[in-house]
């Protein structure tokens, strides 16, 4: 069944552009492994000025997101990145959500 991996981030002003740099990387990385479907992003800012970015990579199947998952960690400590601190660094909030398509 596909699998829908939707991310949605809250991101200070002061963090939009390596926000943004980041997750261009992470796009471009994730559009050449196996079982890749396709994807979005999209923004807006609230009344604070933040920018809220939803990010949507489909994938084929469970399995094909669980194998992606793991090689973007394995990417991650090839090139020495934590998300976790860049998030905590910015001030970044992010909810993650795993869909499937409704079925008909």
């Amino acid at each position: 069944m596909k699998q829908i991996f939707i991310d949605k981030f809250v991101i200070p002003q002061n963090g939009k552009q390596e926000f943004t740099q980041r997750m261009n990387f992470n796009r471009d990385f994730i559009k050449n492994l196996p079982g890749f479907l396709g994807d979005a992003a999209y923004e807006r800012a609230d009344d604070n000025g933040n920018m809220i970015c939803i990010t949507v990579a489909n994938w084929e199947s469970e399995d094909a997101l669980n194998q992606a998952k793991q090689k973007v960690q394995a990417e991650y400590q090839r090139i020495g990145f934590n998300p976790a601190e860049l998030l905590a660094r910015l001030n970044i909030t992010m909810e993650r959500e795993i869909f499937q398509p409704l079925a008909n």
